[in-house]
């Protein structure tokens, strides 16, 4: 995923020179790629961190973490900027490789490793997804955790109430503690900030 169509050229070129190697679709955008995720079949997937103005987050950590809940997937982050907390952001969401833009002609090799030594990686990747959500999660009380936890399973409301032996009003009020630790608005967004960091 790519939004200087030059670069996706050149880079689809490049990539399609290697014997072993062929790029199955391109996309300009998050959208875009997640879209192309669910119909095209790829081992590896080359993602730009920084799409757009960024004013929202990074997009390209958006699409990575949408693709990885689609399905198993080995993404390669693509980047002109040296930060490190955006290098974070990518293992956090998923990324099994972080290259600078300038090291373009090292994607070959990263591409073969990344299909075929990912097991170490996947291990720290699930590590570090277990310690980021632990993190998120630590501001809430047990009680509130195992609610946090049936509403990232999505059960409705009488479920909970069901489930957990409470009263609708002692729900409600646990609901309402869990989006004002987690700085949210509703359920779904809690679920977005513990997942990816952030609220939509």
């Amino acid at each position: 995923m790519e939004d200087d169509p030059d670069w996706i050229k050149a880079i689809t070129a490049y990539v399609n020179e290697e014997p072993d190697l062929l790029v199955a679709g391109a996309a300009a955008s998050a959208a875009q790629a997640v879209s192309l995720a669910r119909t095209v079949p790829f081992d590896v997937v080359l993602l730009d961190i920084q799409l757009g103005d960024g004013a929202d987050g990074p997009d390209g950590i958006d699409a990575a973490l949408a693709i990885g809940e689609l399905r198993p997937a080995r993404m390669i982050m693509l980047t002109a900027m040296d930060d490190p907390r955006l290098m974070t952001e990518a293992f956090a969401a998923g990324a099994v490789n972080y290259l600078d833009k300038t090291r373009f002609a090292e994607l070959p090799q990263a591409i073969r490793t990344a299909c075929r030594h990912s097991g170490p990686m996947d291990a720290l990747l699930l590590e570090l997804s277990r310690l980021r959500r632990e993190e998120r999660l630590s501001v809430l009380t047990p009680a509130e955790r195992e609610v946090y936890e049936r509403i990232e399973e999505g059960r409705s409301q009488s479920e909970m109430e069901r489930e957990l032996y409470k009263s609708e009003r002692t729900i409600k009020n646990q609901v309402g503690k869990i989006l004002k630790k987690l700085g949210v608005r509703s359920r779904r967004e809690a679920v977005e900030f513990v997942r990816r960091g952030r609220s939509r």
